[in-house]
């Protein structure tokens, strides 16, 4: 059934056919992708007569589709969220996902991007405090040093990571932080091969990282997601096993998004 609000109706803004037909798109879903004339009328809350013009003006602009017993949605009821889509920016898109992923590991998850020799973050879930430093968006960390920087870099060509790393100032943040051009690159080839990045306590004692890339349309590497936490939560195998498919999916998930902006 329409539901007008409180004072739609009584305030003369509110336009009753063009939310009907509203209603007709939303009967269809996932589990009902074809509905007969009444299937529609009945989930929609609307008579059979006037569910069939709704369908039959909906298949006159292309958005309905009738093998002459059954309606379907077509692929161009899409445009009717592009423009939401196409207005989000990347931590928009990228924060629900994130929040779910958190809830599915328990841990504090991530997006970031490159900017320079340093990562930026852009998007946060915190769940707990693991680093002696306070995470916030906006908050920049050194990207060699880094799962999110290291899937971001593998992202790059050779050159490209070259220039990174020559502007970067090489440190040891703890005895376990890779801090030598060689052994960094070929740290970053291994992400490219397997498709995600692992620090485990590099950045700072007691901190493991998981990172995997994101892509835009065009399929470059735009951002990074990461799982992060605490050495002694689970050891660092049973971590890879858990966290790298949880980002996995969680990564698609964003950039079949990212493919709609």
């Amino acid at each position: 059934m329409i539901d007008e609000g409180p004072d739609a109706a009584a305030s003369g803004t509110f336009v009753q056919s063009f939310a009907r037909g509203l209603s007709v798109i939303r009967t269809f879903d996932a589990t009902h992708p074809e509905l007969s004339l009444s299937d529609v009328a009945r989930r929609s809350g609307l008579t059979r007569a006037a569910a069939r013009r709704f369908l039959l003006t909906l298949e006159t602009l292309g958005y309905v589709r009738s093998d002459g017993r059954t309606f379907a949605l077509t692929p161009r009821v899409l445009e009717l969220g592009f423009s939401y889509l196409s207005a989000l920016s990347l931590p928009e898109i990228a924060q629900p996902h994130l929040e779910r992923l958190s809830r599915e590991v328990d841990e504090s998850v991530s997006a970031g991007v490159l900017d320079g020799t340093d990562i930026v973050y852009i998007a946060r879930v915190p769940t707990r405090r693991i680093m002696s430093v306070r995470i916030t968006i906006g908050t920049r960390f050194p990207a060699y040093a880094t799962s999110m920087g290291r899937a971001l870099l593998a992202g790059m060509p050779d050159a490209a990571v070259a220039t990174v790393l020559d502007a970067s100032e090489l440190r040891a943040f703890t005895d376990h932080t890779l801090a030598d051009r060689a052994s960094i690159r070929d740290e970053i080839e291994r992400v490219r091969g397997q498709g995600w990045a692992f620090v485990d306590g590099e950045l700072e004692r007691g901190l493991r990282s998981i990172a995997v890339p994101l892509h835009g349309r065009d399929g470059a590497v735009v951002a990074a997601i990461n799982v992060s936490s605490s050495t002694t939560r689970d050891t660092a195998e049973r971590q890879i096993e858990r966290y790298v498919p949880a980002l996995l999916r969680t990564g698609a998930a964003i950039e079949a998004e990212l493919r709609l902006v």
